[in-house]
């Protein structure tokens, strides 16, 4: 865990995975913390960067203070910005669940342009009622959360779930006690303001090339699948999936069947690829990704009218085509274009060896590549791509 100072508040997050991969940021309901994304991680690592962090006053990030008066949609949208800026990261997935899917509409709405694709899930462009959020904040001030969790943590899992495993109820109510009471009423109390009914479609309708998916469950007592229905109007028709027999937090109650369902959403946009192609703008993404702005901004500017037509084709073809595809993950394209280039003795080596550390590429995985060059392509290019990656600094790894 890492801690960013946002506005004079220390935030605690997680910047999991390798540069060069695709980032997705994840955002949390109200009174959990960034662990509910915890049995997620083996699927998405392995294709994406992963992003969490905890809410103001959940986890371990600082309460929201006093003297900051109310917290608002731009207030939360504005830390997950921070943080993607914080890695580097142009544009990003966004997946959120409750309060998360809060922050993912502010985006929207503000900041699609920054979007790949949102994932919200058990949300709605109007959560409950004033009314009802004014009361829960009340009493979170009046009883406190230890108190307030046996009616709130219940609501969040199905019954079944509840029965199957008792003490999923006794380690969250844990976890929402540690939660600073004052950050939770004003997140109360900032639901029961938030209504973001018109504000989406526009933005969406303008942003074609966001990929925009909704997620809910048939027993969720707080976001009801009606709440999901109408938020899917609100944006248009967005797609939703209804899982039976589930309630308020897939990514604890069925991380296999949420994980499988980022993979398939996060990658929608491409489904058509073998059909029509992958755009210039999709592949100059990749590529940027991959190798890094810095040199992809010297191999445009260096490009004159002899070559640009081929650094046009370069990128949709290899950065979009290929790169771009997500049957193979990138760290398997770099262990198969490093050897590939090894083999051929080409000068292109020297810059995805480079490439293989931002992807992160080991040692190990490294080496077996070229001792299968050496085997199949012959010891000398081997020799010599070993020499070249002891140049660019590789080796010494404990």
């Amino acid at each position: 865990m890492a801690f960013l100072n946002i506005n004079g508040r220390s935030v605690a997050y997680r910047l999991l995975g390798p540069e060069a991969l695709p980032l997705v940021v994840l955002a949390h309901p109200l009174g959990m913390t960034q662990a509910v994304w915890d049995d997620l991680l083996p699927a998405l690592l392995p294709r994406y960067r992963v992003l969490t962090w905890d809410l103001p006053g959940h986890g371990a990030s600082q309460a929201w203070p006093e003297a900051s008066g109310e917290i608002s949609p731009a207030d939360l949208a504005a830390e997950a910005l921070a943080l993607a800026d914080h890695a580097g990261s142009q544009r990003f997935h966004f997946v959120g669940t409750s309060i998360g899917g809060v922050v993912g509409q502010q985006l929207i709405a503000e900041h699609a342009e920054r979007l790949y694709s949102a994932t919200l899930t058990n949300t709605g462009a109007v959560i409950g009622n004033a009314e009802l959020w004014t009361t829960r904040a009340g009493r979170v001030r009046d009883e406190g959360l230890s108190v307030m969790s046996g009616e709130i943590v219940p609501r969040w899992f199905s019954a079944q779930r509840l029965e199957d495993e008792p003490a999923l109820e006794a380690g969250w109510r844990t976890q929402m006690t540690r939660t600073d009471g004052e950050s939770y009423a004003r997140l109360c109390e900032m639901l029961g303001r938030t209504d973001f009914r018109g504000k989406l479609k526009g933005p969406l309708a303008q942003h074609p090339n966001v990929s925009m998916h909704l997620l809910g469950g048939s027993d969720d007592v707080a976001t009801p699948p009606e709440t999901l229905q109408a938020l899917a109007a609100e944006c248009g028709g967005a797609p939703l999936k209804i899982l039976e027999g589930f309630a308020h937090v897939p990514s604890v109650e069925s991380p296999a069947i949420m994980a499988k369902r980022l993979l398939l959403w996060m990658t929608a946009d491409r489904e058509s690829v073998g059909e029509h192609g992958v755009s210039y703008a999709e592949g100059l993404e990749t590529r940027k990704e991959v190798l890094g702005e810095e040199h992809v901004a010297r191999s445009t500017e260096n490009a004159n009218s002899l070559d640009a037509p081929f650094q046009q084709m370069i990128t949709r073809l290899a950065w979009g085509e290929l790169w771009s595809n997500d049957d193979l993950t990138r760290r398997e394209r770099s262990l198969i274009t490093t050897g590939i280039l090894a083999a051929l003795g080409r000068e292109e080596l020297t810059l995805h060896l480079k490439t293989a550390k931002r992807i992160g590429l080991s040692e190990a995985e490294l080496r077996q590549v070229l001792m299968h060059v050496a085997i199949y392509a012959g010891v000398p290019a081997a020799n010599h791509a070993f020499a070249l990656a002891k140049q660019l600094g590789w080796g010494g790894e404990n």
